[in-house]
C-alpha cells in the first residue's frame, strides 16, 4: 500500500544554524528522520528495528519548502520511498526491517 505523509521543516528548525550559514538547507538526516518517523506512524516498523539501506539525495531542499513522502512495503520487507517538492524528486531510498533483512529481503 502507497502511503502519503506531507512535509514541512520549520524555518527555525535548529539544523539551520549550522546548515548552512547564509544559505540554509536542510540536512539529508533531518530528511531520513522524517521517513522513519513517517513509517512509524503508520505502523509499519519502528525506527530501532530499521536499517536505512540506501538513500540518494537528488536536489537541496531550503526552510519551509512543502515536502510529500510517498512509502510503500514491498513484498519483501523493504520499505521504499520518495520524498518530492512539487514535481521534483529530492530524495529517494529504502528501509529493511531487521526482520527482513534476517530473511533475505532488502
Amino acid at each position: 500500500m502507497l502511503r502519503e505523509t506531507l512535509l514541512t521543516i520549520a524555518a527555525d528548525h535548529p539544523a539551520f544554524a549550522g546548515h548552512f550559514p547564509g544559505a540554509p538547507v536542510v540536512p539529508g538526516v533531518v530528511l531520513l528522520d522524517e521517513v522513519l518517523f513517517a513509517i512509524e506512524c503508520a505502523g509499519e516498523v519502528a525506527p530501532a528495528d530499521c536499517t536505512i539501506a540506501s538513500a540518494k539525495f537528488f536536489r537541496p531542499v531550503g526552510p519551509g519548502a512543502i515536502l510529500t513522502l510517498r512509502h510503500a512495503l514491498q513484498a519483501n520487507g523493504t520499505i521504499r520511498f520518495d520524498i518530492s517538492e512539487g514535481s521534483h524528486k529530492v530524495a529517494s531510498g529504502s528501509i529493511v526491517p531487521r526482520a527482513a533483512a534476517a530473511k533475505g529481503g532488502g
